[in-house]
């Protein structure tokens, strides 16, 4: 019999964990003072308390383990509790934790910028220090429109695609596409060209067209265009291809119009290179005029945004008029103990890592493989650490972020040692770079066991 890569990666198939003691006084707490994002405490399940974690895995109270498939929303890089972090901020805490960046500075902030412009693609020369994803875009989306505006040439339009995601601030939902994340403000945001979104040729090509009459027809110019290169993140997992990024490039600097690149998810790693922009070779790689990075910023430990620019758009606000300031800032602006996490997280990104990512990339496509001829399973697709397909909705129900199958797969795998938290009908397995392979085929042996429970029995009723 051939070896599926499930198999030849999983000695047994996963085995059930014994539930958590309940109630403790966490739970207790929690239920009664707490309120948790992205969650409907009218339906939702207890929240499940953790105690530790290790590497890819955490642990709850009673000390079972939970292999984490999902970076815990994308953050954790290095694994879990990396003594090389933590022993970084431990030592910044006992020297330096907190200081107001406005008129100070302090050695990690310096030397984390000098880093990450090492890094970045070329260009990008200039760091501003935020506290989170969205903050990142809501500091790149202000710094672009007033970068006009001093210039002497205001400009207000921005462009977005369809399916894009940048955050849950105001400046970040306007630049999202329309969802039930934005439903409720839609009436407050203000308003954004949208750009179709790429992924096949034919998507990419009506991109490229939208995006040539919009720089070429008379009218306001556009101020900026934002985009999450190659890989569309809480809009689905959608991959797209570096060449369409290439040329989407190339026709803004054309027209002298500004690139913001959200790599809040897809930076230091997860598509491949450290960057998205990097492309797959020298004739695809980019340099936006602007970046927003996060999440795996930190390796997961604190929380951080950045927002790198080029010298040309910072000498844009260097004036003797005090009105051309950057208006803007945050109390923990780069924050010591969150730039000591950072630095340390960087120096961990080299060839052992590296070499991990692509094992996992490698492991990934083989198990699409194998998925692919699933008739639950369509569009499977991988780009670097991410691997993902969207689950074959009943023809009585309509797919996106709602819908309950996403639901019935996390708690299938959670009882079954495994944290996956798809997005309604798009399943997608996105690890911590230290995954084991052991582990990883843990992860998909209990994706495996969920599709061949839909083959034989089909999705559970919604309650």
């Amino acid at each position: 019999m051939t070896q599926t890569p499930t198999q030849a990666m999983t000695p047994a198939a996963p085995r059930p964990c014994s539930p958590s003691p309940s109630p403790s006084p966490i739970v207790e707490l929690d239920a009664a003072h707490v309120w948790h994002p992205y969650t409907q405490h009218g339906i939702a399940p207890t929240a499940v308390p953790i105690a530790r974690a290790e590497g890819a895995v955490l642990y709850d109270l009673a000390g079972r383990p939970i292999i984490d498939a999902i970076s815990s929303w994308w953050v954790t890089l290095h694994g879990h509790a990396h003594p090389a972090i933590a022993a970084a901020i431990a030592d910044q805490a006992r020297r330096l934790e907190q200081v107001i960046f406005a008129g100070f500075t302090h050695e990690p902030a310096a030397a984390l910028a000098a880093e990450l412009v090492r890094h970045l693609p070329a260009g990008l020369t200039r760091i501003f220090y935020s506290d989170n994803g969205s903050t990142a875009v809501e500091v790149a989306l202000k710094a672009a429109l007033q970068y006009w505006r001093n210039r002497g040439q205001p400009r207000t339009r921005i462009a977005a695609l369809d399916h894009a995601y940048h955050g849950d601030t105001f400046g970040a939902m306007s630049a999202s596409a329309a969802s039930i994340f934005t439903e409720p403000f839609a009436e407050l945001l203000f308003d954004v060209v949208r750009l179709p979104a790429p992924g096949s040729a034919e998507d990419d090509a009506a991109l490229l067209a939208a995006l040539d009459r919009l720089l070429t027809t008379d009218g306001d110019p556009l101020a900026a265009v934002i985009v999450e290169p190659r890989l569309q993140g809480a809009g689905g997992m959608r991959v797209w291809r570096a060449e369409t990024l290439r040329a989407v490039r190339d026709r803004t600097a054309a027209y002298d119009v500004l690139l913001i690149a959200d790599e809040v998810l897809t930076g230091f790693g997860r598509t491949g290179p450290t960057f998205a922009c990097q492309g797959e070779s020298p004739a695809t790689a980019i340099a936006p005029d602007i970046m927003c990075l996060s999440k795996g910023l930190t390796g997961g430990f604190l929380p951080m945004g950045v927002t790198a620019v080029r010298e040309e758009l910072f000498e844009a606000f260097r004036s003797s008029d005090r009105r051309q300031t950057f208006f803007h800032g945050h109390s923990f602006t780069a924050n010591p103990l969150a730039c000591a996490a950072a630095r340390a997280s960087l120096a961990l990104l080299d060839d052992d890592c590296a070499a991990r990512r692509t094992a996992i990339e490698s492991a990934h496509r083989a198990q699409m493989r194998c998925w692919s001829t699933h008739p639950w399973v369509r569009d499977p697709r991988v780009l670097g650490t991410v691997a993902a397909f969207d689950l074959v909705a009943p023809a009585a129900e309509a797919g996106g972020y709602l819908h309950p199958i996403g639901r019935q797969l996390a708690d299938f795998a959670f009882d079954a040692g495994v944290l996956i938290r798809p997005l309604g009908d798009v399943v997608y397995v996105l690890p911590p770079y230290c995954i084991t392979s052991d582990q990883l085929g843990q992860v998909y042996a209990v994706v495996t066991a969920f599709l061949e429970r839909l083959e034989r029995e089909g999705p559970v009723v919604a309650r």
